[in-house]
C-alpha cells in the first residue's frame, strides 16, 4: 500500500524529518511518499497560518490520492484542514493529533501533550475535547518557535525536556504526547530517558493508516464527509472548485 504523508507547511528540513519517523515503523509493503506543501507557511503557529496552509494541504492530497495513495496522513498536530480534506478525498485521511490521543488512550490514564508555541495549546486543548480525551489530558507548552527545531543550537531540547519532567512531577503524567510534527524524531530518545511511553503522531498515524487501509474501510461519504457539492468558485479559488481541484497529472 501508498501512504502519503503531507507536511502542510514549506519547510522541507522538517517534511525529512517526517518521512525518516514515517518509514521507520512502516510495515513491509508499505510504500511511504512524504510530500511538503508548495504554498503557505514556513510553520503552523496558531490560528491564521493554520487557515492559510489549508489550500496547499488539500492539493498534495488531492494529486496524491490522484496518483494512486491509499492513505493520507496530515502531518501537523493542529489537524490542519481535517474535516476538509475528509469531505474531499475518497481514502482514509488520519490527523496525527487524533492518532496521538487514540494510541496514548490505550496505554494511559493521564498523559501530557507538548506543544511548541503557547499560542498553539489552546487550539490543541479544543481538539483534545473534541477527541473526547478532556479528563485525561494536559497540553504544556514549551513556548519555543516551530523552525527552532532543526537547529541543535537553538535550546529547544532543553525546554522540551523541563516540559516533560513537569508533567511527570506536576501533572501526574503517565505518558507523554509530542505535539508537533517536527518532534517526530525526540519519542525514542526521550521515552529511555524518562522511562514513560512516548508517543509520536506521525508514527501513530501511520501504523493506523495501515490498519484502516488493511480492513478495507475509508470514510463515510454519508452525512459529514460528504462530497462536496460541485459549483464555481472565484478568482483565486478556482482551482479549488470540487470539479477541479486534483485533476492535474503533476
Amino acid at each position: 500500500m501508498q501512504i502519503i504523508i503531507v507536511n502542510p507547511n514549506t519547510t522541507a528540513s522538517m517534511t525529512a524529518t517526517i518521512e525518516k519517523a514515517a518509514m521507520s515503523v512502516a510495515a513491509l509493503g508499505t510504500e511511504i511518499v512524504a510530500l511538503t506543501s508548495t504554498m503557505g507557511p514556513a510553520s503552523i503557529e496558531g490560528y491564521y497560518d493554520e487557515a492559510l496552509a489549508i489550500p496547499g494541504l488539500l492539493l498534495e492530497i488531492a494529486r496524491g490520492a490522484r496518483r494512486g495513495a491509499q492513505a493520507a496522513v496530515i502531518a501537523c498536530f493542529d489537524d490542519t484542514g481535517l474535516d476538509a480534506a475528509r469531505a474531499m478525498a475518497n481514502i482514509p485521511v488520519i490527523g496525527i493529533c487524533e492518532a496521538a490521543l487514540s494510541i496514548t488512550s490505550f496505554i494511559a490514564q493521564r498523559f501530557t501533550i507538548v506543544t511548541t508555541m503557547e499560542r498553539s495549546r489552546v487550539p490543541i486543548e479544543h481538539l483534545v475535547r473534541r477527541y473526547g480525551m478532556g479528563k485525561r489530558a494536559t497540553v504544556r507548552a514549551a513556548d519555543i518557535p516551530v523552525l527552532s527545531l532543526d537547529d541543535p543550537n537553538s535550546g529547544a531540547m532543553g525546554k522540551i525536556e523541563g516540559q516533560i519532567q513537569c508533567a511527570i512531577d506536576e501533572d501526574r503524567a503517565e505518558a507523554i504526547v509530542l505535539g508537533c510534527a517536527g518532534m517526530a524524531d525526540l519519542a525514542t530518545a526521550l521515552s529511555k530517558k524518562y522511562r514513560v511511553p512516548v508517543i509520536d503522531g506521525v508514527v501513530a498515524a501511520v501504523k493506523q493508516a495501515e490498519a484502516l487501509v488493511g480492513l478495507g474501510l475509508s470514510t463515510s461519504k454519508i452525512g459529514s464527509y460528504a462530497s462536496p457539492i460541485s459549483k464555481p468558485y472565484s478568482n483565486e479559488l478556482q482551482e479549488f472548485a470540487p470539479q477541479t481541484i486534483g485533476t492535474d497529472n503533476s
